[in-house]
């Protein structure tokens, strides 16, 4: 049962599953069982991952709790830095201690995943709660990587602010979305843009939404657009998938596409470089 919870089990579990109320006492004695949260244990271990300290606490709080907020988005890779500390949103009012309790009386099913294993706020909806208080940097940032990571479309966001029509920070999340907010979000990103920018070629929008998603870099005015392939997030079946459907959605929109990787970027820019001087004009003299 613990192997599938990232080692963590809740006294109704045991309960349900034959152990007795004597017998989980013994285990606590025994360190069997330890107990983080009220009626909540981790199973014979003293280090438990970032994971399990999540689970724990929503298990803590209660049926239809949810991790959230910056905990859900740090869980998604949507957020860098340190691990921050629980946060779960709860249908009803609970508290738990060194647990930041939010409450919400409307949580769409739509709003509620499970990943890995842990009930959490989906990537839409955690990215609308970032939006109340990250800085229009960080908050483009983490819709870059929810684009990247899970193909979160501003319009998937957009569904979530219409059901949460009071959220703060709705004007700053959608200027993110418009991509009225330019923002570089790799290294393979910043030297494809100082490569541009040595060979005299105007600078394109990045990250910004066409088609229904963000793309890398466009030129709207030459009709190019060009996708940065890193093999962390283009080696899987979905990131394939995915990058069929935004040649497809260029050549609809009458772009030109072009796809450059690491090895094009930062090893050997040559036959790149070549090819941008062709399609784009020379950037005049000041």
């Amino acid at each position: 049962m613990a192997e599938r919870a990232h080692g963590v089990v809740t006294r109704a579990q045991l309960l349900r599953a034959g152990v007795t109320r004597a017998e989980i006492a013994w285990r606590v004695r025994t360190g069997a069982l330890i107990r983080v949260h009220r009626a909540v244990y981790r199973v014979g271990h003293v280090a438990p991952s970032l994971e399990a300290r999540y689970l724990a606490a929503v298990l803590g709080c209660g049926e239809h709790a949810v991790l959230s907020g910056r905990a859900a988005a740090y869980l998604y890779g949507l957020v860098k830095g340190k691990a921050p500390p629980a946060e779960v949103t709860v249908p009803t009012c609970r508290r738990l201690e060194g647990i930041k309790v939010r409450r919400s009386r409307g949580l769409d099913a739509d709003d509620v995943k499970t990943f890995p294993g842990i009930p959490v706020m989906s990537v839409a909806r955690t990215l609308v709660d970032l939006a109340s208080y990250l800085p229009k940097d960080e908050l483009a940032r983490a819709c870059h990587e929810a684009g990247v990571r899970y193909g979160t479309t501003p319009r998937m966001v957009e569904v979530v602010l219409e059901r949460h029509p009071r959220c703060k920070g709705a004007a700053k999340l959608r200027a993110v979305l418009r991509g009225e907010v330019r923002v570089s979000l790799s290294r393979l990103e910043k030297r494809f843009l100082r490569h541009v920018a040595d060979i005299e070629r105007p600078l394109p929008v990045t990250n910004r939404p066409a088609g229904g998603r963000r793309v890398d870099c466009r030129w709207p005015d030459h009709h190019l657009t060009v996708e940065l392939d890193s093999y962390t997030y283009h080696h899987s079946r979905h990131a394939w998938e995915q990058d069929r459907r935004r040649e497809r959605e260029a050549h609809a929109r009458g772009d030109d596409l072009r796809r450059y990787t690491w090895g094009d970027v930062c090893e050997h820019p040559a036959a790149m470089l070549d090819e941008l001087r062709a399609l784009l004009p020379k950037t005049p003299s000041r």
